[in-house]
């Protein structure tokens, strides 16, 4: 039986404000095919995850906290219980509006590399509105930071 200890993943902090540790996946010690699953904090009054999109299918649920949610042409609220589906292909972000940490869980399929971490990481992220989509109107804007220096 191989089992994954949220307490014992460290996890990786990205430049837009938030953690994620992979429970499945990643570093993890579960290692699935079909899917990937993980716990993301976004950090109070805008952590986020910065506008992108990938070739899985994926869905947040939100376990505690308060977030506007972008996907494709649309924005709306999420809130702690809520679950959003974002299908294959399309732009997506998650941004914490409230003055509490927002915890989400993940989960995509296939199991695989979401390009998104590493160019954020990077600081190549295609930006809102010119390599990618512009975002919803009145959306919160993408955090497209540099890297952190070494």
């Amino acid at each position: 039986m191989i089992i994954a200890d949220l307490a014992a993943i460290a996890g990786r902090t990205y430049p837009a404000r938030r953690r994620t540790q992979n429970v499945v996946g990643g570093v993890s010690p579960i290692q699935a095919k079909n899917f990937a699953m993980g716990v993301v904090t976004l950090e109070p009054n805008g952590g986020q995850v910065p506008w992108h999109n990938q070739e899985q299918e994926e869905v947040y649920f939100v376990l505690e906290g308060e977030g506007e949610m972008c996907l494709g042409t649309e924005r709306q609220a999420l809130k702690t219980g809520q679950a959003v589906y974002i299908p294959s292909g399309v732009f997506h972000q998650l941004s914490n509006v409230g003055s509490t940490p927002l915890k989400m869980l993940y989960c995509y399929g296939p199991a695989g590399d979401v390009a998104h971490w590493r160019q954020e990481l990077a600081g190549t992220l295609p930006k809102a509105g010119v390599e990618a989509p512009p975002l919803p109107t009145g959306a919160r804007p993408q955090h497209t930071a540099p890297p952190a220096a070494e």
